[in-house]
């Protein structure tokens, strides 16, 4: 991994940065010890020689985690899978619907099995537990994985005493945060540096109006952001499922009407917020008595990406001001267009945690 991180700086992709070098040793001591426990086939597959322990990196948005993981991951010639936290909670939780079907008398076991086999590492993406249903199995969860030698290594935004903060029955949930210490090094990325922000320093961020040249636009930045990759982000927010159509690294991209023509609440909206780092969200028609829910629901959504200082880049059919011009909640409509001209400029963010 040391030599794909320096290539990169020597190639002008990375710039040196002494935070991120410093969680390069972790990294090689999970591929040392890969490579001197070799996992073991046949009946005795659940009972593997002692793997190395994981990685939980954490620190703030935009300082280059996913990046390492990324670097980490491409660095692999054992099976790994790279997955979005979320992503591949809703997997395990449509695993354990699908269990129960069959009246199993322990309905996590066979997901965890199927998830287990042949697998050697877990590259998680942006943990975080914001569903008590997620809260009461990823102990379990993550204990049966750790103990058939599957490495897991994840990033978040937040420590480890700071998962499932203020979650309902949260005491049943402290024995996985011990798990996570003993069973993983736990490091900050704690640089000053925040090269998301960069890259869309001094750049235009608002696009009017909706035309090739906005479009155009905006995929040279979900580009440059992704790498041009992306999958879907499944969130469930009290059993309801909400699409993000493209997610990578804590960009979304999505339409006016994916986000705002459903049938969204103010705790779907926060969900959105929680879990993405920037939105691109495309063709905001003009609104008005037309479209009044759709008006409503933007309004929220554009406070929920504020106050969690989510980066928004988007297209619309008018300035701001003069998206929202006739109808009711015109009034209401000027605190949002002052909020999207704020967040606008180049400096918005920055302080988010």
């Amino acid at each position: 991994m040391n030599d794909l991180y320096y290539a990169r700086i020597k190639s002008g992709e990375l710039h040196p940065d002494p935070v991120q070098e410093a969680v390069l040793p972790e990294f090689a001591r999970i591929l040392d010890g890969l490579a001197a426990t070799p996992q073991k086939r046949g009946l005795f597959r659940k009972k593997t020689a002692q793997a190395p322990k994981g990685l939980y990196l954490w620190g703030g948005v935009g300082r280059g985690k996913s990046m390492l993981m990324d670097l980490f991951v491409e660095s692999l010639d054992i099976p790994v899978r790279r997955v979005h936290f979320h992503a591949f909670m809703q997997e395990i939780q449509s695993g354990l619907h699908e269990a129960r079907k069959t009246q199993a008398k322990d309905s996590l076991a066979p997901v965890i099995d199927q998830v287990a086999e042949g697998l050697r590492v877990l590259a998680f993406d942006e943990m975080q537990i914001t569903d008590i249903a997620d809260a009461m199995i990823v102990g379990r969860l993550f204990e049966e994985l750790m103990n058939r030698g599957i490495v897991i290594v994840t990033t978040s935004n937040r420590v480890p005493d700071d998962l499932y903060k203020n979650g309902l029955n949260r005491q049943l949930f402290l024995p996985f945060i011990d798990l996570i210490k003993d069973r993983m090094v736990v490091h900050e990325l704690a640089s000053d540096q925040d090269y998301r922000q960069n890259r869309l320093a001094g750049g235009q961020v608002y696009f009017t109006p909706v035309d090739d040249d906005a479009r155009q636009a905006i995929n040279a930045i979900w580009n440059d952001l992704t790498g041009g990759q992306g999958e879907p982000l499944i969130l469930t927010i009290k059993g309801r499922k909400v699409t993000i159509p493209a997610y990578r690294n804590g960009v979304g991209r999505a339409s006016f009407h994916d986000i705002c023509g459903q049938m969204l609440g103010p705790g779907d909206f926060l969900a959105i917020a929680d879990a993405l780092r920037v939105l691109i969200l495309e063709n905001i028609p003009c609104l008005g008595r037309s479209n009044f829910n759709e008006a409503k629901r933007f309004v929220t959504l554009i406070d929920a990406l504020y106050e969690a200082k989510v980066r928004l880049i988007c297209s619309a059919a008018d300035q701001p001001e003069t998206l929202y011009v006739e109808g009711e909640g015109v009034f209401e409509f000027e605190r949002t267009a002052s909020r999207l001209r704020e967040m606008q400029d180049e400096n918005w963010g920055k302080s988010a945690p």
